[in-house]
């Protein structure tokens, strides 16, 4: 892990930082799983995020103005969000084009998840496809 993200994710209280290391360790296991070999791991804007060269970037992150809720971003000038509604409706809580949603207390739905993931890691081969090829 980058030592810049690991004291990221040092600085969020206990309950929180297991969330987002559970959601990291998914993000690199689809990364593994799509045959994703240049995955880069760093800071974006203070965020733990996750770069691709055929994706478009996932960042993670937990704020003290929500305590209560994590969020996963994507970027909002990309139909990623537009195509998880379109495909998992109401499974997902989502923040404008830009983000999903989790409370702490939550189960996340994890094949959904993983698949939302896939498709932002792997956004600039799908773009041009009806649904990102889902």
């Amino acid at each position: 892990m980058d030592l810049n993200v690991e004291q990221k994710f040092n600085s969020y209280p206990e309950d929180v930082s297991i969330q987002l290391k559970t959601i990291r360790g998914l993000i690199l296991k689809v990364a593994k799983q799509d045959g994703i070999t240049d995955l880069i791991e760093t800071l974006k804007w203070g965020e733990p995020s996750y770069i691709s060269e055929i994706g478009s970037t996932i960042r993670i992150d937990w704020k003290t103005k929500y305590p209560e809720q994590y969020c996963i971003y994507f970027n909002c000038k990309t139909s990623l969000i537009e195509t998880f509604k379109e495909l998992y409706g109401d499974t997902f809580s989502y923040q404008g084009n830009r983000a999903l949603v989790f409370h702490l207390e939550q189960t996340v739905p994890y094949k959904e998840l993983e698949h939302c993931l896939s498709l932002s890691l792997r956004y600039k081969k799908i773009k041009h496809l009806n649904l990102l090829g889902a």
